[in-house]
């Protein structure tokens, strides 16, 4: 693939689409089974076998955890694969803004005034003269 073509997919997946056709829906990715096969996780909690689309093939990276735009109308296909990989989330932050994001994947911010106990990870554990007075 020519490093124009390489560039041009790459900017497709920057921006977001207006709106989602009826059959599309936005899903975490969760596993690699390679040979372009994901199982992703729609905001339903049900999972997915997809197929990555063929311009994106050695073009983009899709790593696990990130988000995908998946198109569900080949199902009609006589293999277990339930959808095809139709764009990448890339910029997160702008894709989060469009009214189609799905509450389910909606970040939790955590807050610095929790009621809860303070995290002990990285820390040293107490050392024995602090256990014996508490």
């Amino acid at each position: 693939m020519s490093r124009r073509k390489l560039r041009q997919t790459a900017e497709e997946t920057l921006a977001p689409p207006d709106s989602l056709a009826p059959n599309q829906l936005i899903a975490r990715v969760v596993q690699s089974h390679g040979k372009d096969l994901y199982t992703v996780q729609t905001p339903d909690s049900s999972t997915l076998l997809v197929e990555l689309e063929n311009r994106f093939r050695n073009a983009v990276f899709v790593k696990r955890g990130g988000y995908v735009l998946v198109d569900t109308s080949t199902t009609d296909r006589p293999n277990k694969i339930q959808g095809v990989i139709v764009n990448i989330v890339r910029n997160e932050k702008t894709w989060r803004k469009q009214p189609y994001w799905p509450p389910a994947f909606v970040k939790k911010v955590a807050s610095d005034y929790s009621d809860e106990e303070e995290s002990l990870v990285g820390k040293m554990p107490p050392s024995d003269s602090e256990s014996e007075q508490g």
